[in-house]
This record gives structure tokens, C-alpha cells and sequence, in this order.
């Protein structure tokens, strides 16, 4: 039979939520899902963007995929940051913060067409998913069997929408057909 682990506490940090991970581990991992959940708020605010201002013949089944895809992106964004308090760690505190840690670039330009839009999502996803991936390596290499499963199952939905959205630009023109 294993031996309890000490809980490793700061006496001024109060939420250290006790875990039976080792504290290093758990540090590397809340600082990992910190940046994913940045991220993610960085890509769900880009889709929207994407979605309100997209334009052309396709306008319909665009507008709806980026609804979709958003919706699928904002429903993990609450899932991360618990995620990260659950193994007592913390995660962001503004958007201030989020803009300093996301690694998806803002695109803030007045008109993009639309295959610009679908094959920015598109590289943004799959970018995504690779570090998705990347954290999953640690996350398994910590034994943290619960953030691993459920990264697993994010990657798949990051798969997904890359997929849908290369799809939706092989072959089209600048135009959307």
C-alpha cells in the first residue's frame, strides 16, 4: 500500500487544493492549462470575430461552422481553469494576463475574406492541438490520469475543427466558392 504524501502547503496560500500529485507537478501543469485556457480565449473570440463579419456566397454554412466551433471552444474554457483548481492551482485572473500568455495572434483587420478566415482557424487549431499535445506529455508523465483524458478528448475536438475547416478551403477561391 502506497504511503499518503505530505500536502505541501504555503500558510498564505489559501487555495492550495490538496492533491496526492507531486507540488512540481502540478505547478508545471496549472501553468500549462493557464496558457491553454489563454488560448482558448484568445481562438473563441477570434471565431466569433470571424463569425459576425464573415461575407460572400457561402455566408450561411460559414457563419454556422464558426457559431458551432465557437460554442465547442467556449464550453472547455470553464473545464481548464477548474481543471487547474482542482489539482491546487491557480489560472488566469484578467484578460490582461490571458493577452500576455495566448499564443494565437489577434487579427483586428477591418475586411478578411473569407478562405482568409477559414485557413487562419484552420492554422490556429491545428497550432492548437500540437500544443495540446505537448501538455499531455506532462500531464502523463505526471500521472495526472484526469487532465490527460481530458485532453485527449479536447484534441479530438481540435482535430475536428481543423479538419472541417481545411475541408471547407481546398479548392475554394479567394471569393469562398
Amino acid at each position: 500500500m502506497a504511503k499518503a504524501k505530505p500536502i505541501n502547503r504555503v500558510e498564505s496560500d489559501r487555495l492550495n487544493t490538496p492533491t496526492d500529485l507531486d507540488p512540481n507537478d502540478t505547478k508545471k501543469i496549472a501553468e500549462g492549462l493557464t496558457v491553454l485556457l489563454s488560448d482558448l480565449f484568445a481562438l473563441y473570440i477570434k471565431t466569433k470575430n470571424f463569425h459576425w463579419h464573415v461575407s460572400g456566397p457561402n455566408f450561411r454554412d460559414y457563419h454556422l461552422m464558426m457559431d458551432e466551433q465557437a460554442q465547442q471552444i467556449f464550453a472547455i474554457i470553464d473545464d481548464v481553469g477548474e481543471r487547474a483548481r482542482k489539482i491546487g492551482g491557480t489560472v488566469l485572473r484578467s484578460l490582461g494576463q490571458a493577452k500576455t500568455l495566448t499564443r494565437v495572434a489577434d487579427n483586428d483587420a477591418e475586411y478578411v475574406s473569407p478562405l482568409d478566415m477559414l485557413k487562419e482557424l484552420r492554422d490556429d487549431n491545428k497550432a492548437l492541438t500540437a500544443h495540446m499535445r505537448e501538455l499531455h506529455e506532462i500531464t502523463d508523465e505526471a500521472n495526472d490520469v484526469s487532465t490527460t483524458s481530458l485532453l485527449e478528448e479536447w484534441i479530438d475536438q481540435s482535430e475536428e475543427r481543423t479538419w472541417f475547416l481545411f475541408e471547407a478551403t481546398r479548392n475554394a477561391t479567394d471569393g469562398g466558392h
